[in-house]
Order: structure tokens, then sequence, then C-alpha cells
């Protein structure tokens, strides 16, 4: 790894650090309420409302959501590709266990808690992506040792 933090963070835009700021406090509520769950629920919390699958990938997030808010606090290109990757998969979960009770109840969406946080912080985590990534791999901020 080239470079430290701190120059790295300082090499960014204003709005990519704030853009940044906001994945990892966004990743690391995400790392809480899913450790909450595993807490309150153990291992199979999720067997109520999601297939096998499903279940998987949300107790994964449990190592996904920490891992990208480190990666993103340190500043590397890699956390922020997979944040997108992270969120496109929650969002699509997100939307598959919840789809039958927005069937019957279309305001369930606007719940303050649940799916409609989800799909906006997913939304803002994926419409920056590719600016985001650039201004992270310029190749004038690979930061060398003084």
């Amino acid at each position: 790894m080239r470079g430290r933090a701190r120059e790295r963070w300082g090499g960014q835009p204003r709005w990519a650090r704030w853009t940044l700021a906001v994945y990892v406090i966004g990743f690391l509520e995400g790392t809480g309420a899913h450790c909450l769950d595993l807490v309150r629920g153990g291992i199979h919390v999720y067997a109520s409302f999601a297939p096998v699958p499903l279940q998987v990938f949300f107790v994964s997030l449990v190592v996904l959501d920490p891992l990208v808010a480190v990666l993103v606090g340190l500043a590397r290109p890699e956390g922020v590709r997979l944040a997108s990757g992270v969120m496109v998969l929650d969002v699509i979960a997100n939307w598959i266990v919840n789809w039958p009770r927005l069937q019957e109840d279309p305001a369930w969406l606007l719940r303050p808690v649940g799916l409609l946080p989800v799909t906006l912080f997913g939304l803002f985590d994926i419409a920056p992506l590719a600016p985001l990534h650039r201004a992270m791999t310029r190749p004038h901020l690979s930061c060398t040792a003084r």
C-alpha cells in the first residue's frame, strides 16, 4: 500500500471526501444493524422472511459492511468498488424479501426503517461511482514516502 490514508484523503476533492465520509457512516450503521439482528435472533434471524441464499447474504454483511468501511476509510479505490457491489446486492435482496409486503401495502416503502433508507443509500452509493472512482485513481494522487 503506497501512501498514508491521511494523504489519500487530503488529495481528494471536497465532494469526494464528503461522499467517502457518508459511505463510512452508512456502512458502519449497516454493520451495527446486522450485528444487532444476529445478537437478537441468532444465525437464523432472517429465516422467517428470506430464502437461504439471501439469509446467507444478510449474515455476510456483518463482515462485508465493516470491510467496506475500513477500505473506504483508508481512501482505497477498492473500497468504493466493493461498496457499490455490496449495495447493489443489498438493495436487490431487500426488494426481493419486501416485495410481497409492498404488493399488499405500497405505503410499506415509506417506513423510515427498512427498504426506503436502504434504497436511498444504495442510490447515493451508486450515483457518484464513476466520478468518485476517477477522483480516487488519478495518477497524481499516488503518494510516495517522504
